[in-house]
């Protein structure tokens, strides 16, 4: 499909946003896994394309190609590609080029791109200048064969700042300093599920400059017991939260306990939270104790901040996990060649981290909305005004 020179020229609200974070310089950093005699398309430009046909709501590579085919005729000049020198037109990949390129690209350096793109925006609306980031570390299994574990650092506001693939026959335990690597973590705080209560991951985060909470089960024993024989009934309430929803009623407790040494790197508080939920429908409780610590020192946070941090963890579930699978249908998806499966989950994360910064808190919404204009998905990119 040619797309004439003369419309493009004659096409209005092209030019980059004035002072906005642009996305092509990013992928300009990636490495081309093409042959050298075999690149028409510039591979910032065929990202971006992808990139801009799954923030429309694309949930497999046929829509992906589909998008672009369809885009009009000003588009494929914003998304970066250049006009065949012969003909004078911009033609717009083929479906197969597109595939090939994705099935082989390298999934760390783009999820680098990606991280380092939301990071720039989040940087570019304010940032958190003066008070500490939450990121919050969970993995996710893809149901392939053979299944793909990815592990990802998501600001507790919703955007993916980096993903790491599971080395096969391994689990997430290697993957977790390499996960942060690329990302400044001075000024952050770290959370994550007991499976990443090593002394090895404490001792690297306060070495990379950041603060962590840590949730302590039995798998350290010692440490378990001797937090979960403190005079807890004796100790002040921090915070307490009363919530109804969902057809149940939850009440949340927080306390906190100060200590000259805990063995822990540089642990100075335990915390416990408590949780009573009671169902609505048939009037079951549950009662729920979760013991952690962090090395943020007393005084350092409020309960009430400490109790945001601690819930903020799960939204990575909620936030992340849920909308790949409900609302991409990620668990559904038939996508197995190469690097595929990665890559695509690669492209959703950033879809999801744009449109939670643009204030969108619905993402299905949100799609909708961006795929009933063209423009859309190029100016979240930073591509037109």
């Amino acid at each position: 499909m040619p797309f004439g020179l003369g419309q493009l020229a004659r096409s209005a609200g092209l030019a980059p946003l004035p002072g906005a974070v642009a996305v092509l310089p990013f992928l300009a950093a990636l490495p081309d896994p093409r042959d050298r005699r075999g690149r028409r398309y510039p591979l910032p430009a065929l990202i971006a394309a992808a990139a801009a046909s799954v923030l429309a709501g694309a949930q497999s590579l046929t829509a992906i190609s589909e998008w672009i085919t369809d885009a009009p005729d000003w588009a494929p000049r914003a998304l970066g590609f250049t006009s065949d020198p012969f003909s004078g037109t911009v033609p717009a990949p083929h479906p197969h080029t597109v595939r090939r390129l994705l099935t082989h690209l390298d999934g760390d350096a783009l999820d680098t791109a990606i991280g380092a793109f939301l990071t720039a925006r989040t940087a570019e609306d304010g940032g958190t200048e003066g008070r500490l980031r939450a990121i919050a570390a969970d993995g996710k299994v893809l149901r392939e064969r053979p299944a793909v574990t990815l592990l990802a650092a998501m600001a507790h506001s919703g955007e993916v700042l980096a993903q790491q693939q599971v080395v096969d026959k391994s689990n997430e335990i290697p993957a977790f300093a390499p996960l942060l690597t690329p990302l400044d973590l001075s000024g952050t705080l770290i959370t994550a599920d007991a499976l990443h209560t090593q002394h090895s991951h404490g001792t690297y985060l306060r070495e990379r400059g950041a603060h962590y909470i840590a949730v302590v089960k039995k798998n350290h024993p010692k440490l378990h017991h001797r937090i979960q024989q403190l005079p807890w009934a004796e100790i002040a309430l921090d915070h307490r939260t009363r919530t109804r929803a969902h057809h149940r009623v939850e009440i949340r407790r927080l306390k906190t306990a100060a200590f000259a040494h805990l063995d822990y790197p540089d642990a100075t508080q335990a915390l416990q939270v408590v949780r009573w939920r009671r169902e609505l429908t048939n009037g079951k409780l549950t009662i729920e104790r979760i013991h952690l610590v962090t090395s943020l020192p007393p005084g350092a946070a409020t309960g009430t901040q400490l109790a945001a941090w601690i819930q903020g963890h799960w939204k990575i579930e909620n936030l992340l996990h849920h909308v790949r699978d409900r609302t991409f249908r990620e668990d559904d998806s038939k996508i197995r060649t190469g690097r595929l499966p990665r890559v695509m989950a690669s492209l959703r994360n950033l879809a999801i981290g744009i449109h939670r910064r643009d204030g969108h808190t619905n993402i299905a919404a949100a799609l909708r909305h961006t795929a009933r204009d063209n423009r859309r998905p190029l100016t979240a990119l930073g591509l037109t005004g």
